[in-house]
């Protein structure tokens, strides 16, 4: 039992067995969305985690953009210096999309995800299945505040 915004008490279903299927809404989407997904993507995903550190080097525009390029992701090594430009130059210059996503947990393995706030440089990632990686891995996502979740859809 519990108590619900509205101040009523009620209860809630007890799962006691678990069938492989979600009952969430984003999964079906996430699903439907990876499918569509540019398989260089997570290409890029792979050599961004082959490449990373334990710990930040603050270089993680530079080793996104180093794991984009060697994956063909994009076609030209990108041109903006800060993090948090990265995705107006990803959809203006290479055809990525943002996606409405505003949790990175379930952001597609193999987008980018881009945080800043104020005049910061901000931070990117790429979203991998074990984590999130830049110049260096993490399990968890950044704590700046999301701008974008980006990505390219395959024709």
């Amino acid at each position: 039992m519990f108590t619900n915004a509205d101040g009523r008490v009620e209860s809630a279903k007890i799962i006691t067995s678990f069938t492989g299927k979600s009952a969430n809404p984003f999964s079906t989407v996430h699903s439907r969305l990876l499918s569509h997904l540019d398989p260089k993507l997570l290409r890029a995903a792979t050599i961004a985690e082959e490449r990373a550190n334990a710990h930040s080097k603050s270089r993680c525009w530079r080793y996104v953009k180093e794991a984009l390029l060697a994956s063909g992701a994009v076609t030209s090594y990108p041109k903006t210096e800060f993090a948090r430009q990265a995705g107006s130059e990803l959809v203006s210059s290479y055809g990525y999309t943002r996606l409405a996503v505003r949790d990175p947990y379930q952001a597609p393995i193999g987008s980018v995800l881009v945080y800043g706030s104020g005049r910061a440089a901000g931070h990117v990632e790429i979203r991998t299945a074990h984590g999130f990686v830049s110049d260096f891995r993490s399990p968890t996502p950044s704590k700046r505040p999301l701008i974008g979740v980006y990505a390219k859809i395959s024709g």
